[in-house]
């Protein structure tokens, strides 16, 4: 048996301890009272915070791994934040939680419902990663962000990240009205946060994809991802070497992540009845949103619920709304989400060889409400 097949699903903390409340949390702690503060989560009082948020590492990877990461495992054991650990939003995956944390929304407000989804009112999916220039990141995400409301409020605050994701769609809609440093390496990183740090009150945010990417190539119980693990933790060591002992450093992830093996995937497109009423197929291998024929709905999530059985959760997005996996949901958000959410239990991954045939190289995956997907490390150093 693997580490995940019966565990139940870990709903998401909006408001009390997910990773949205982060950014509020940090607010407080800067003593600005911009942004609503959550109920589960107090930091400690400092002049600045630099928040490194570390793509892919699950707190229960941490736990699971701890022997590759001293530095992070002794933050864990050390409580200043609470040693409970935080949720991610749902669905657990990068461009829905980046845009929780800058915007301190829930992904039923801010509308990044997933790596993919629909258009409204086309047969197209966006692509929250990658982007589409069709569409405007201002009008897909029209809110004020967290850290603009900072900004407004007489906080410096700076992203710390690779040049090439400046301006993109995903950082427009998730953290603008924050000053850009552009830094492709860890030394450019790190000094990129001691720089934003000298600021009073400022937040600085830094992001490292690099354990992500490597978790997906080889999986998480692989020597590729624990040697990326161990240089994380020599990176967060350097880095609160460098900053001054006033700063305070939080560490936070997006999602964990589980992996797949060939024995708990399907090929969807191998069953046709799958296809029957779905119009388009977006979302990830873990989580899936099913868009449907007018008043196919039901059929299809009875179709998927009777193949799938108890290797996934299968609601209509009435259903997954009234559960609150994401959130209030607004109007204009809820043409994005499925009309069926199907979420993965234990390590099942629903690829499709037809409309996503890259992921079927994946090893390592998330999306789901998994433990080892959902739970996430705040680690306060």
């Amino acid at each position: 048996m693997s580490h995940h097949e019966s565990s139940p699903f870990v709903e998401p903390a909006y408001g009390r301890r997910a990773l949205g409340d982060v950014v509020p949390a940090v607010a407080h702690a800067l003593g600005t009272d911009v942004l609503p503060a959550p109920s589960g989560l107090v930091l400690p009082e400092a002049p600045a915070y630099v928040v490194f948020l570390v793509d892919g590492l699950g707190s229960r990877l941490l736990q699971r791994y701890a022997a590759s990461a001293p530095y992070l495992a002794s933050l864990a054991a050390s409580s200043l934040a609470g040693s409970e650990p935080g949720t991610a939003g749902v669905p657990s995956t990068t461009a829905t939680s980046l845009t929780s944390l800058g915007t301190g929304l829930t992904p039923g407000t801010h509308g990044l419902v997933g790596f993919t989804s629909r258009v409204p009112g086309t047969d197209r999916l966006l692509n929250a990663l990658f982007w589409d220039k069709s569409v405007d990141p201002l009008e897909w995400q029209p809110h004020p962000t967290a850290f603009s409301k900072l900004t407004d409020a007489g906080v410096r605050v700076d992203v710390v990240n690779k040049r090439e994701f400046d301006r993109s769609g995903l950082t427009i809609a998730a953290q603008r009205g924050a000053g850009y440093i552009g830094a492709d390496r860890i030394g450019e990183r790190i000094a990129g946060a001691v720089t934003g740090s000298t600021h009073r009150p400022s937040l600085t945010y830094l992001y490292d994809g690099d354990l992500d990417w490597t978790g997906h190539k080889y999986g998480v119980d692989s020597p590729q991802w624990l040697q990326q693990l161990a240089a994380i933790d020599a990176e967060t060591v350097q880095l609160r070497e460098a900053l001054p002992d006033e700063v305070r450093l939080v560490v936070v992830a997006d999602h964990g992540m589980v992996d797949s093996t060939p024995a708990t995937r399907i090929d969807i497109d191998k069953h046709a009845e799958l296809r029957d009423g779905v119009v388009l197929l977006g979302g990830e291998a873990r989580f899936r949103h099913l868009y449907c024929a007018d008043g196919a709905a039901s059929s299809v999530a009875g179709c998927w619920a009777e193949l799938l059985g108890d290797r996934a959760e299968v609601l209509t997005r009435e259903a997954a709304i009234a559960r609150g996996w994401f959130g209030p949901v607004t109007e204009l958000v809820l043409p994005r989400l499925g009309d069926v959410v199907v979420a993965a239990r234990g390590e099942l991954a629903m690829f499709s060889s037809k409309d996503f045939n890259y992921e079927m190289s994946l090893v390592g995956l998330h999306g789901s409400l998994t433990p080892d997907e959902m739970l996430i490390p705040i680690l306060v150093g």
